[in-house]
C-alpha cells in the first residue's frame, strides 16, 4: 500500500452558532449544520440554524480557512418539495461549501441550479458499495459520500479503491441499529419518520414520571425505561429502552454506546478515507469542543507519524465522558468474530 501524505479533515457537528464556534476554536476542518426546520435530520426544538446565524457562521469559518456543509438529509414530503429546494437555494445563496443530502430528487435540483455547489451524498442515503457511489458520481456529481455506520473496515478499504469520490466515516458519536435514520420503531411510536421530520425521538413524544418504582421515561405514552434513584437517565430512544425479556429486565435491542475509532485511525488513514465525522449536532457546546480537541490532538499524531501512533489514555478519558451509557465500541468497523 502506497504511504498516504494527505491529511483526513475532521467534521464536526454544529447545533447552534456557540457550537460552530466550539468547534472551530479546538480545530475542526469543517463543520455541518442544518436549518431549523424538516430539511434536516437533527430538527430538535432550540437547537439549529437561522439563515442569519449560518451567514455569521460561513464567514467565521471562511475567515478561518475552515469549511461550512449544509445538511439538507431528510426526503421531501409530498406536495412540500418547494421547502427543500428553498434550503438548497439558502445553502448557495449563504455560499456554505458543500451540502449534505440524500434524496435524489433534491440532488438532480442541486446539480441542474448551482453546478458548481459542492454535493455530498449524506449518510442517510446507504451508500454501501462502490457501484451505488459511483452511479450518484455519474448522475448528480456527488464529491463525497458518508457511509453508514455498518461497513467493516476490509469493505471500506474496498470502496476506497474503487471509487473517486472521497469517503467520509464517523470516528466518534451514538450509534443506531437501523438503517440510518430509517427507523420504524420510531415512526410506530410518535408517527414521525426520522427522513420526514427529521428526528428521532421528538421532543413533543418525551415525558418523564417521577413514580414510586423510580423516574419513568416514556415516548407517546410507551414506557421506553425507568431509572432507579441516582441512577443516570439518557435520553429515551425506543432501540436503546430497557425491556422485560423472561423476566428481567435488559436492553433486548441495542444497549448505549458510542463509536470509538481512535484506535484506528491509523489504518483508516492508509486506505484513503477523506474525512473523519463527529456525531451530534444535538450535543452542547462543551461536548463538541472537547471531542473535537480529542481528535484534533490524534488526527494531527497520525499525520505526524502513523507507524509510532498509539491511543493516549487522556483522549480516551475525555472521550468517555461524552459516550453515551459510557460505554464505547468500535462498532462495525471491527467485528473479531468473523
Amino acid at each position: 500500500m502506497e504511504t498516504r501524505t494527505s491529511a483526513l479533515d475532521l467534521v464536526a457537528p454544529a447545533g447552534s452558532l456557540a457550537a460552530l464556534k466550539a468547534a472551530l476554536n479546538a480545530g475542526a476542518d469543517a463543520v455541518y449544520l442544518g436549518l431549523k426546520n424538516a430539511t434536516n435530520a437533527r430538527n430538535f426544538a432550540g437547537l439549529n440554524f437561522t439563515e442569519a446565524d449560518v451567514r455569521a457562521g460561513v464567514d467565521l469559518a471562511h475567515s478561518m480557512g475552515r469549511r461550512v456543509l449544509f445538511a439538507i438529509n431528510t426526503f421531501p414530503q409530498a406536495g412540500r418539495t418547494q421547502e427543500w429546494r428553498a434550503a438548497v437555494d439558502a445553502a448557495h445563496a449563504l455560499q456554505a461549501d458543500a451540502v449534505i443530502m440524500a434524496d435524489p430528487g433534491l440532488m438532480a435540483y442541486t446539480r441542474d441550479r448551482y453546478p458548481d455547489l459542492r454535493l455530498h451524498m449524506s449518510v442517510q442515503g446507504s451508500a454501501t458499495h462502490a457501484d451505488a457511489i459511483e452511479l450518484m458520481r455519474e448522475q448528480f456529481g456527488i464529491s463525497r459520500v458518508v457511509l453508514p455506520r455498518v461497513l467493516t473496515m476490509t469493505e471500506i478499504g474496498k470502496i476506497c479503491g474503487q471509487t473517486s469520490v472521497e469517503i467520509e466515516v464517523f470516528g466518534f458519536g451514538s450509534l443506531c441499529v437501523m438503517a440510518e435514520g430509517r427507523c420504524l420503531l420510531s415512526s410506530y411510536a410518535t408517527g414521525d419518520s426520522p427522513n420526514n421530520k427529521g428526528v428521532c425521538s421528538p421532543a413533543h413524544a418525551v415525558r418523564w414520571y417521577e413514580t414510586d418504582s423510580g423516574l419513568d421515561a416514556r415516548l407517546n405514552g410507551i414506557l421506553i425505561d425507568r431509572y432507579a434513584e441516582g441512577e443516570p437517565a439518557a435520553y429515551p430512544t425506543l432501540c436503546k429502552g430497557r425491556f422485560d425479556v423472561e423476566g428481567q429486565a435488559d436492553y433486548a435491542i441495542e444497549e448505549p454506546a458510542s463509536l470509538n475509532a481512535l484506535g484506528l485511525l491509523p489504518a483508516i488513514h492508509a486506505m484513503g478515507v477523506s474525512a473523519i465525522k463527529i456525531e451530534g449536532r444535538q450535543r452542547s457546546p462543551a461536548y463538541v469542543g472537547q471531542v473535537v480537541a480529542t481528535l484534533r490532538a490524534a488526527l494531527d499524531a497520525v499525520q505526524a507519524d502513523a507507524a509510532r501512533y498509539s491511543v493516549k489514555p487522556d483522549w480516551l478519558t475525555a472521550l468517555a465522558r461524552h459516550a453515551e451509557g459510557a460505554q464505547v465500541t468500535q462498532g462495525a468497523f471491527d467485528r473479531p468474530w468473523k
